[in-house]
């Protein structure tokens, strides 16, 4: 009590009680209290003047109960908040703190307003924003979905150039179908192992990736292609359906495999000194039969999905490829990846003006000019190629589009900066007026 009433202590404070009381009796020496409450013997000294002035109640805080010196204006919050309700209610804590300062003239700390929009409701933490994704069962046939995902790495670290490793992988038994370095995730690097995924299993029900524009066309205003890919122009051909997820978790077995594949096969490419694409591919048959007996799983039916392809083999080069038709002019040319195009003159060309043929773009050999199955001969005139500044690349292909630019510059010569005189065509003549001096300077010599 002792004039202040009913006064609250800590148990340190109680601890402290106890120590001042032992120093005054004479049972504690100074230096003692001050090592046991780490405290200087000056202290020590206050301490027994206030205890001895006000008892128990002279060693608790006399702050205790009053507001802080830092405290905000109890207004503030109440201003502060009614503005982040009324206008700034989907702002971040950053930024309505820049907002309330520049606009409003209301200084309040980020961490302060953080504190209090999330006391009313108007922010999350990163936590509490986690959205949680319901797994998915495995599909029960083996063939029935096979996701496909391309993983840009740097798989052979510090040996080689960074790649890209395409990963098909079977949904029902978590079993790799395909595995192959390329480049760069391309049209023509997914034609390429498709065919080989369709050389060794057959045609599966369906594909499962993720929005790339190998797969899908994200621009709706995109002209051409009937609204698909040439992937997906090709998977139709062949009675395969293709499907897009709306996020990485629906495809998590083939993320998940990536996420091992980064682990393990890095490893065994270092431990077998691989650094090159063509090495590379010729090791991964066997890494691929070691890691499904491994990871593989048994499917919960026993049938399998995989059909035989609905085209004959002689046929499967020209679907997966690049196809486009192409209007043909009265001067029997059509433009076409920069390139002007003229069909030599025939008697099937003869007539093809006003009329569309079909090209046939492929990886391995040159661009072919159809019209109704037949193949027509034609000349081609270049223009001066160069990747455009303004092109949008795509993030999945912008370091070979990077090397292309590169490689494109160093084959050009630098250009020449040429001086004054050599624009004016100015030569350097001798000086005739110090040709004497010259003489007479040489008959001086000794």
């Amino acid at each position: 009590m002792n004039g202040r009433g009913l006064i609250t202590a800590t148990m340190r404070e109680l601890e402290r009680v106890k120590v001042i009381e032992a120093v005054i009796e004479g049972r504690l020496r100074c230096f003692q209290a001050a090592e046991r409450l780490d405290l200087c013997e000056r202290q020590i000294s206050r301490l027994c003047r206030r205890y001895e002035a006000d008892g128990p109640a002279g060693l608790v805080s006399g702050k205790r109960g009053k507001p802080s010196n830092r405290e905000l204006p109890i207004d503030l919050r109440a201003r502060a908040m009614a503005l982040v309700r009324e206008r700034y209610a989907d702002f971040g804590p950053t930024l309505a703190t820049e907002v309330l300062l520049e606009k409003h003239s209301l200084r309040v700390g980020r961490e302060t307003l953080r504190r209090w929009m999330v006391a009313e409701g108007l922010w999350l933490s990163r936590k509490q924003r986690r959205t949680f994704h319901q797994p998915r069962l495995r599909r029960e046939h083996y063939g029935e979905l096979i996701q496909i995902d391309g993983s840009e790495h740097r798989w052979f670290e510090d040996r080689g150039a960074p790649c890209t490793l395409l990963v098909f992988i079977d949904d029902a038994t978590s079993k790799i179908m395909q595995l192959r370095f390329v480049s760069n995730e391309s049209r023509d690097s997914h034609f390429e192992v498709l065919r080989g995924y369709l050389d060794v299993h057959r045609c599966p029900v369906a594909f499962y990736s993720d929005k790339h524009s190998v797969f899908r066309i994200n621009k709706p205003e995109a002209k051409g292609g009937q609204g698909m890919t040439q992937f997906g122009r090709a998977l139709a051909e062949l009675n395969i359906e293709i499907l897009c997820a709306n996020s990485s978790q629906a495809k998590g077995r083939v993320e998940r495999a990536n996420r091992t594949l980064q682990d393990r096969l890095v490893k065994e490419l270092r431990v077998d000194g691989i650094s090159d694409l063509d090495a590379g591919n010729n090791f991964l048959p066997g890494f691929v039969e070691r890691f499904n007996e491994r990871f593989a799983v048994r499917a919960a039916k026993p049938e399998n999905l995989h059909r035989q392809m609905n085209v004959a083999p002689s046929r499967l080069s020209d679907i997966l490829c690049h196809r486009e038709q192409r209007y043909v002019s009265a001067q029997l040319s059509f433009h076409y990846d920069r390139k002007q195009i003229i069909l030599e003159r025939s008697e099937v060309s003869e007539n093809l003006g006003g009329q569309y043929v079909e090209l046939y773009d492929f990886a391995d050999r040159p661009l072919e000019v159809r019209w109704k199955g037949l193949l027509l001969p034609y000349r081609v005139f270049s223009k001066d190629q160069r990747v455009s500044h303004t092109a949008i690349v795509e993030n999945k292909r912008l370091g070979h589009a990077l090397a292309v630019v590169k490689a494109q510059q160093d084959l050009r010569n630098p250009p020449k900066v040429m001086t004054n005189s050599e624009k004016t065509g100015y030569q350097k003549r001798r000086s005739i007026v110090n040709a004497p001096l010259l003489v007479i300077s040489d008959a001086l010599k000794p």
